[in-house]
């Protein structure tokens, strides 16, 4: 018979009283905000909100019919496939080296972490000083090669530069993750098939990147949901949606909509929409590591 002991709680409120906090958080910043913006998506009310009439689905009917919302959808689109392909990349790359490093690797992991404390509005306005047209170094660098650099005029050099700006303010969190899963995979397995001939490369594929799916696959999901909510700070602090709406991504639709065209209903209608898409990302998530725990 087993020596373990189970954990248990003598009485019935223990449980409830510590997870209190997190309930009275999760409440009060997410289950009532989020059913704010639901009941107002139903309603038409005037900018200075003296006056308010329940409309049903109306803005959801003039929201899915605007062109320039499907335009947004697609600009977003390729913004978070952007920022999720080059931030995991670079992750990947710099874990894999970050794991064979013997000398001076905390102080290698621990510059590679620090980029995570940056909020995005202070990492968008880094690179915007890099890029600078006028004043920026890269931009310099880039006009003495013949390229001239100038993301107020030009649409796709801006989502560019936000690209960039919001992949390395993530490099640092998918980092630990990917270091992390690198660290789990036995040693032995690398050494059996080092010895049946296996390069490098041949044991990154066939061993190292199947064993870091399930990593990899979290971290999609993260790094989609954070291209599409928290990259915000980003792009209102370089493009603000410019040039030509050409970086205007769906969170910054919501802001520009709700706060500058006081579009108060429409506002509310697309932060639904973005909710739900959200969600139903963390459902397939969800989905996912409940198939790998039942196999």
């Amino acid at each position: 018979m087993s020596s373990e002991r189970v954990p248990a709680f003598d009485s019935h409120w223990l449980p409830w009283l510590l997870v209190l906090p997190q309930l009275l958080i999760t409440l009060v910043f997410f289950i009532w905000p989020a059913a704010q913006a639901v009941w107002q998506s139903f309603l038409m009310e005037d900018a200075f909100g003296l006056s308010t009439e329940f409309v049903g689905l109306e803005n959801y009917q003039l929201l899915f019919t605007d062109p320039g919302y499907y335009k947004t959808l697609w600009t977003t689109v390729i913004f978070s496939a952007g920022v999720t392909a080059l931030s995991m990349g670079l992750s990947l790359t710099l874990a894999v080296m970050a794991d064979q490093v013997v000398r001076g690797a905390q102080v290698y992991k621990t510059l590679l972490i620090w980029p995570y404390a940056v909020a995005p509005a202070i990492a968008g306005v880094l690179w915007l000083f890099m890029f600078h047209p006028t004043v920026g170094v890269l931009a310099y660098l880039l006009d003495q090669l013949g390229y001239e650099w100038n993301h107020f005029l030009n649409g796709d050099q801006a989502m560019l530069l936000v690209i960039i700006a919001s992949a390395w303010k993530q490099i640092s969190y998918n980092f630990l993750f990917f270091l992390a899963g690198l660290q789990a995979i036995p040693r032995s397995l690398h050494e059996a098939a080092a010895i049946d001939g296996a390069g490098p490369l041949r044991r990154f594929i066939t061993i190292t990147f199947p064993l870091l799916s399930p990593t990899t696959f979290f971290l999609l999901v993260i790094n989609v949901v954070y291209a599409f909510f928290e990259t915000f700070g980003v792009i209102h602090a370089v493009t603000q949606g410019g040039p030509g709406d050409a970086t205007r991504t769906l969170v910054y639709n919501v802001y520009d909509d709700g706060f500058v065209g006081l579009d108060l209903g429409g506002s509310a209608a697309q932060s639904v929409v973005l909710m739900l898409l959200v969600g139903a990302l963390t459902v397939v998530q969800f989905r996912y590591v409940e198939r790998r725990v039942q196999y």
